[in-house]
């Protein structure tokens, strides 16, 4: 007997829920909105899970999925002048913070810097996508994929250092 379809998309979004937090997280600050995306992610998933097909892993797919709907949805509230939060989004640091947490900080105030579809690149390449993968999910090819992710790395160093000197 065949799983129902219900099931089937239930059981591969739990297992894999946490690349819908990730990609809202990454293009996402106020909290609202990012309630918002992830819905809109779910609801997109669950229509187009019908048509997966099984010629990727189901996590490559939904990274597509989401980076897309993200994406489109930063589209829309732009043109709808909702502009995103998190341009104007301030963070208290805390006098205590460790260096590791202020490297960090660091690294995700130059990684908000990019372009949205470089924000995609980086989060994929530090989920240790493979190039191959990353470029499934992106829609490029996989040498613009290595090429863009060594500008990108170019990109945060400069971003970093400009950080670090003032």
């Amino acid at each position: 007997m065949k799983e129902p379809l219900e099931k089937k998309f239930v059981d591969e979004i739990n297992e894999n829920l946490g690349i819908i937090h990730k990609v809202a997280n990454i293009y996402f600050m106020d909290s609202g909105e990012r309630e918002d995306v992830i819905q809109e992610m779910l609801y997109h998933l669950w229509k187009s899970f019908p048509s997966f097909q099984g010629n990727s892993k189901f996590s490559t797919w939904m990274y597509r999925v989401c980076l897309n709907t993200a994406l489109t949805y930063l589209t829309k509230s732009k043109r709808n002048n909702h502009s995103s939060l998190s341009h104007l989004h301030i963070q208290i640091v805390d006098e205590n913070l460790s260096e590791t947490n202020e490297a960090l900080m660091m690294l995700q105030g130059a990684i908000e810097k990019l372009s949205e579809i470089n924000k995609g690149i980086v989060l994929l390449y530090l989920e240790d996508l493979s190039y191959e993968e990353i470029a499934q999910i992106t829609g490029l090819s996989k040498s613009n994929v290595s090429v863009r992710l060594v500008r990108i790395k170019k990109e945060l160093e400069k971003e970093l250092k400009k950080s670090i000197n003032h």
